[in-house]
């Protein structure tokens, strides 16, 4: 029903033209591999996303941006997405953040059986994964955080040659994870705490933990 999310990675290659792999480099050949930031700060786009973070895994300087995020919407999930595009050229998709109130732990699960890393605890009682596809040409790297029924997913479709791209989605996620990811996406959390007494209840919840 839903399509995997390793097939978005392989299709985005296949779109994408190979010169803009080469996004992030300056006249002299030098990449910007300096780390993603470890606090949100403004400027953001679309509200909520640090533009420093966009620019320095994209290597797009003031990029183009389509999107916003209703954080009131489907009963407090949030929904919404932001694309953000080249600004020159064929203006390609080099990257798109969505949320969405549709979110399937068992997709994380996959992912994960198929070799993705998973992520660490961003936000308390979420799992979730991110990888870069093997043999990719366009640098790109994906991650998805699924707490109760919201799902966050950040596609990198094309990153910048040289960098960690893997490791730019994963700093990204704990950017913005903790803005988008609102507490009615954790019905199960009210369940588990009033159900605390019970041991059997406590050790059967463990094993999301890491």
């Amino acid at each position: 029903m839903r399509k995997p999310f390793a097939a978005v990675a392989a299709l985005s290659c296949a779109l994408a033209m190979s010169t803009a792999c080469q996004a992030g480099r300056s006249a002299s050949g030098e990449v910007d591999r300096t780390p993603l930031p470890v606090v949100a700060a403004p400027p953001y786009i679309c509200e909520h996303i640090p533009l420093k973070a966009v620019e320095l895994m994209t290597g797009v300087r003031d990029p183009l941006v389509r999107g916003h995020f209703d954080m009131a919407a489907a009963e407090g999930l949030g929904i919404g997405s932001c694309a953000v595009y080249q600004r020159s050229g064929e203006r390609l998709k080099v990257l798109l953040i969505d949320l969405t109130p549709g979110g399937y732990p068992e997709e994380v699960t996959e992912h994960l059986e198929d070799g993705a890393s998973p992520l660490p605890e961003i936000v308390p009682g979420a799992i979730g994964s991110y990888f870069k596809p093997r043999d990719s040409e366009d640098n790109d790297a994906y991650a998805l955080l699924v707490r109760g029924k919201a799902e966050l997913s950040i596609q990198l479709e094309i990153g910048v040659e040289g960098r960690d791209n893997a490791a730019d989605v994963l700093a990204l996620m704990k950017l913005i994870a903790p803005k988008l990811i609102t507490d009615a996406s954790a019905p199960s959390a009210k369940t588990v705490s009033t159900a605390s007494p019970s041991p059997k209840s406590k050790d059967s919840a463990s094993p999301k933990g890491d």
